[in-house]
């Protein structure tokens, strides 16, 4: 299966920023356009949740608690799309994925882990 490849991540102190980026090099998609790239997350115990997504039309959504410090952004040539993550608390910590739609077809990067600890 298909993954979108993603980079980024790591450990920080809060407060900290990090970046995430996710890209698709590997991925034919035959000339379809994508219609939505978003970032989500996945605490210990916790439900998979949307954190942020950004729409080809330039419509942007973000979580409650991505608001105001996080902010994505998107090449749509590359299919790609990067999180700037700042000002960020211990309860960020969590694994981070990326998801591409097209029409037909939802792809998801691997996941990688943000730690935010003192």
């Amino acid at each position: 299966q298909e993954h979108l490849e993603q980079s980024g991540g790591g450990f920080v102190h809060p407060g900290g920023s990090l970046r995430l980026s996710c890209e698709a090099p590997g991925i034919n998609f035959n000339g379809r356009d994508y219609y939505l790239i978003a970032w989500y997350r996945q605490a210990p115990g916790k439900e998979r949740e949307l954190v942020a997504e950004v729409s080809k039309w330039d419509t942007i959504q973000y979580s409650d608690s991505a608001r105001g410090r996080f902010t994505i952004s998107r090449d749509n040539a590359k299919y790609a799309c990067s999180l700037q993550m700042n000002n960020l608390e211990p309860e960020d910590t969590a694994v981070y994925y990326c998801r591409l739609d097209i029409p037909d077809h939802t792809y998801w990067g691997q996941g990688t882990q943000v730690t935010v600890s003192s």
